[in-house]
């Protein structure tokens, strides 16, 4: 992909975790202003020092989708894998706000694992994903298709073929914790997969004629695989949550095996598809930009900064927070600070020098701080962001308590 498409060096996801990004892709608007920014339903936390908003929505029906949009340019549309954008993931033909109410015909909705699941049985549904891909593909070689591939691996409960994983085991720095051999197995699983399907598309004459788009809605745990050289991992406003790979292939458009350091973010795929198809009429509360102009080589995003809004605990996280990237310089904001005076209320990091994170430079750029803040702060105002407060029930004994009546999480 990288090697015959563009890499984007400096791509996000719009949020730490699966379903706000998702929900970000389909519609090109930013988590915040869809409400939608935890995993669907979320963890309420009841003790905790601050409230969340409220219960995580699923994705209303009446929000534009990709696939709804590309269906108007006479797009034949499918959904093979994870989709994490309802109320609950107990799909059903025909059910309001799951892929078939939301713009795709052909659909095919998975999930993750139980953690008694047999590794060696397609666990993660990848064979099965790629097989339904792939004959949707071939049986719409002749005409205008468009296939959401939506891959549960590499998710947790992580797991895969014990041969393959001593595959891994036997490499050099295999011990090393940047380097997981389970990961690595399921890693080589879901490659193989999206080489069956570009092969298919090859096979169908297809290649030159297709745009593929490669890219991952939030980063890993940290605690299953360090994310270096990136700080922390999923559900962390950290760039090891945040940063994520993508890169598109256009042939005959797009230079083969080039990189671009603008920032980017899942919000701007919608309004890229739409700026491909021409299509001039999409929804006016759109926070995406086209990437078009990168792709061509023929200019610049119209984009001062990057926002992201995380107002939540996470059993596996860190801390609820906002951030502002901007330039070279990533703001965070520790919503425990701002809101309840308790810790810090600001870090400060060069990004491009210090992409781990661990030098803050806060105190020592007062003015900065004060600048990105404030545009943080109007930004969520823009957008219509919700709010966490102070909890009147908070307890230090049970602040990690997800649910009322239990602790619930654990770390597999």
């Amino acid at each position: 992909m990288t090697s015959s498409g563009m890499r984007f060096s400096n791509a996000y996801s719009a949020n730490p975790v699966c379903s706000p990004t998702r929900a970000s892709i389909m519609t090109g608007k930013n988590p915040a202003r869809l409400h939608i920014t935890d995993y669907i339903p979320g963890s309420p936390y009841p003790y905790a020092r601050l409230l969340r908003p409220g219960q995580v929505p699923p994705l209303p029906e009446r929000e534009v989708t990709i696939a709804e949009m590309m269906k108007t340019k006479g797009y034949t549309t499918g959904h093979f894998g994870k989709w994490h954008l309802n109320k609950d993931k107990k799909y059903v033909p025909g059910r309001p706000m799951d892929p078939g109410s939301q713009g795709f015909d052909d659909v095919l909705t998975t999930k993750k694992p139980g953690y008694d699941a047999d590794p060696s049985a397609d666990a993660h549904h990848t064979a099965e994903i790629t097989d339904r891909a792939s004959k949707f593909i071939d049986r719409n070689r002749n005409n205008p298709f468009f296939a959401y591939i939506s891959f549960n691996t590499v998710h947790r409960p992580i797991m895969e073929k014990s041969a393959l994983i001593a595959k891994y085991k036997a490499k050099t720095g295999a011990d090393d914790p940047v380097n997981n051999p389970v990961m690595g197995a399921m890693l080589e699983t879901m490659d193989n997969g999206i080489g069956r399907i570009l092969a298919r598309l090859e096979e169908d004459g297809l290649t030159d004629h297709t745009i593929v788009v490669f890219y991952s809605d939030n980063g890993g745990f940290e605690q299953l695989q360090k994310q270096d050289p990136f700080r922390g991992g999923k559900a962390m406003i950290w760039e090891g949550g945040i940063r994520v790979p993508l890169a598109i292939k256009w042939p005959g458009v797009v230079k083969a095996g080039t990189v671009d350091d603008s920032l980017v973010i899942s919000d701007d795929f919608f309004p890229t598809i739409a700026d491909i198809l021409d299509i001039k009429e999409t929804p006016a509360d759109i926070d995406g930009k086209s990437l078009v102009p990168l792709l061509k080589q023929t200019g610049k995003l119209d984009r001062d900064a990057l926002y992201f809004d995380y107002p939540h605990f996470h059993h596996l996280g860190y801390k609820p927070a906002g951030a502002i990237r901007q330039g070279d310089y990533k703001l965070v904001e520790w919503f425990e600070g701002t809101i309840a005076g308790v810790g810090k209320a600001y870090s400060l990091f060069n990004i491009a020098k210090d992409p781990g994170e661990e030098h803050d430079l806060s105190v020592d750029m007062p003015d900065r701080v004060k600048s990105m803040s404030g545009k943080l702060r109007n930004w969520r105002k823009k957008v219509g962001a919700d709010e966490m407060t102070l909890n009147p029930d908070y307890d230090p004994k049970r602040a990690n308590w997800r649910f009322k009546d239990r602790q619930g999480g654990n770390a597999k």
